[in-house]
């Protein structure tokens, strides 16, 4: 009996790594410059559509590296136009990925700019009281290919549905008579052909936020990202990406070490050991004294702000006087705040606060001259809550 060697995904190398294979074939290095076109700017999902490269190479790559694809098992979109994708991996797993769009009173303006908030793990092990993410325990890590796939994912799903949309107009349009023209068309010319554009990257905001601890995934979230961020791959600046951690202080350490400047948020969701020992499991592992360093040192390194996640639980942490601790601690740290009031998660205790309540704590909080924002209806109306789609999801399955 033989045992398959498994294949990577073609998606969860580097270009070093394209490289030195292609070099073993023998092959130019444009080719490597094709390939590379066809996955993330084409967002190729089939070997068959890379027309420029030659067959044998194509069977090359197929025999060589497996080219999956996230199914779209549902689909919700929000009266903001906040949509959640839920997926099904490879091994029939299940995921989630928001897309967020700009919010017009950061800008000032209305913005084409969208964020997506990604999965670093099927499930989590770390228990946070008040998320869907861990209410089934932890699954698995995801591969970095498959972190990459929720992007390009996205952006199919969008390019798929401005293309139904133009050939909606384009049948509307061939209902209406053609407007009298005093132009004649010249016989003896004739028109080239369209060129197909490669759509535009729709996503330019990445945070890793979704379900799971992406620091937890440490070694296949920072190769995920590295491809997003590299030129030749997804091309999204590294600024404009954040990464977010319960509280690994190890990790956020060994983050500070990584040369790409990437983001930090902290889920602090309490500003005081007793708020988040019961909110957090992991705060007992590592305590506010001991998160608080690792951020210190992180900054010492990096000199760029931290974003302080602060999810607004009724009666639990929403009171003003945790606004004191929590100023406190923003100051201490250099650190902006994002106040979010909590989105409902079925079979859970926790209760969302009331507008007055979540707007009286972001004034309480710069009041004391702390730089605060309240996110404001952003998925409110979806099962928004990390993991909730999942969950009702593999529920009703289970049921079915």
């Amino acid at each position: 009996m033989t045992n398959e060697i498994k294949r990577e995904d073609i998606k969860s190398l580097s270009r070093e790594e394209l490289e030195s294979r292609f070099t073993a074939w023998k092959l130019p290095a444009y080719r490597i410059a094709q390939l590379l076109d066809w996955l993330y700017v084409r967002r190729a999902a089939d070997w068959n559509v890379m027309s420029n490269l030659p067959k044998a190479l194509r069977e090359t790559l197929r025999e060589q590296f497996t080219l999956q694809t996230l199914e779209l098992v549902h689909k919700q979109g929000s009266e903001d136009t906040t949509q959640k994708f839920l997926w099904k991996l490879a091994d029939g797993a299940l995921i989630e990925s928001v897309l967020i769009p700009a919010n017009p009173a950061l800008y000032g303006e209305a913005s084409d700019r969208h964020t997506l908030c990604i999965s670093t793990q099927v499930g989590c092990a770390y228990g946070c009281k008040f998320c869907a993410s861990g209410l089934d325990g932890w699954k698995r890590n995801l591969d970095a290919h498959e972190i990459v796939e929720q992007i390009l994912a996205v952006e199919r799903q969008a390019t798929s549905a401005k293309r139904l949309a133009a050939q909606a107009d384009e049948s509307a349009s061939a209902l209406v008579p053609a407007s009298d023209s005093r132009i004649e068309p010249n016989p003896g010319i004739t028109a080239a052909p369209p060129v197909a554009r490669p759509p535009a990257r729709l996503v330019d905001n990445l945070v890793v936020m979704g379900m799971g601890e992406p620091l937890a995934n440490y070694d296949h979230l920072m190769k995920a990202l590295k491809i997003l961020n590299a030129p030749w791959g997804g091309g999204i600046g590294a600024r404009k990406i954040t990464i977010s951690t319960s509280g690994l202080a190890p990790q956020i350490r060994r983050l500070a070490s990584e040369p790409l400047q990437f983001r930090l948020a902290i889920s602090l969701h309490g500003a005081t050991d007793a708020v988040r020992n019961r909110l957090m499991p992991v705060n007992k592992k590592y305590p506010l004294a001991d998160l608080t360093a690792a951020c210190e040192d992180y900054q010492r390194v990096k000199g760029r702000m931290i974003t302080l996640e602060y999810i607004l639980i009724a009666g639990i942490n929403d009171s003003l006087a945790q606004t004191r601790p929590l100023a406190a601690l923003a100051k201490r740290l250099f650190a902006k705040v994002n106040l979010i009031p909590y989105n409902r998660v079925e079979d859970l205790p926790w209760q969302r606060p009331s507008e007055e309540v979540c707007e009286g704590f972001l004034a309480a909080l710069e009041k004391q001259n702390v730089v605060a924002t309240l996110r404001r209806e952003k998925g409110h109306d979806i099962d928004a809550a990390c993991g909730q789609l999942r969950l009702k999801t593999e529920r009703a399955l289970a049921g079915a």
